[in-house]
């Protein structure tokens, strides 16, 4: 026996699943471009970036000025935000150099940073007696991994936009899915099967 509420909830759903679909062809779409037009794609990945902090910077200032009246350290937002939007106007003007070499150094930075804790963590593993081979291995592993980030930005860019692109399918692919699976369940016909 189902209840008003199951039904409402049935309903909504089963209208709304085109919602998964097209977030699904979305992704993959996207993936594929980034496979088939690389350089145009590292053209846009430089541009989301520099849009990104101007209007982030731009958001951050607006709240900085709103929380003022409350918050002791305000500031430190609209310091914040004033210096995302002036990375923003600064990207757009070396469009594309600016955007691309921050997406290298941060890339490269987390995995430094990455394989520090890991080995960090190997040490701390050893110290308590537990295994700790895999901990520094994958540590030392990340940081060679962001060293050669560093050395070597266009391999860099290319392994964003690949992880970028395969995040893109893979995540379509789990839209479409779901969104498959969620209509066979809430319609009728597939309620009538089970």
């Amino acid at each position: 026996m189902t209840t008003p509420l199951f039904d409402d909830l049935k309903r909504a759903t089963h209208r709304g699943w085109w919602a998964l679909v097209l977030r699904g062809l979305l992704g993959i779409a996207v993936g594929v471009l980034i496979f088939v037009r690389p350089f145009d794609s590292v053209a846009a990945f430089a541009l989301v970036i520099a849009l990104w902090a101007l209007v982030i910077g731009i958001v951050d200032i607006v709240r900085a000025f709103e929380l003022r009246p409350m918050a002791q350290y305000w500031w430190i937002l609209l310091l914040a935000g004033v210096v995302s939007a002036g990375f923003g106007v600064a990207a757009f003007y070396y469009y594309p150099g600016l955007s691309l070499s921050f997406a290298v150094v941060l890339f490269s930075w987390w995995l430094l940073f990455g394989g520090a804790i890991a080995i960090y963590a190997a040490v701390e593993q050893k110290k308590l007696g537990m295994t700790w081979g895999w901990s520094a291995f994958a540590g030392v592993l990340s940081i060679v991994a962001g060293v050669a980030a560093l050395l070597v930005p266009p391999a860099t860019l290319a392994a964003i936009m690949g992880l970028i692109a395969g995040y893109a399918i893979v995540s379509g692919v789990v839209f479409l899915a779901g969104a498959f699976k969620l209509r066979s369940v809430t319609h009728p016909a597939g309620a009538m099967a089970r």
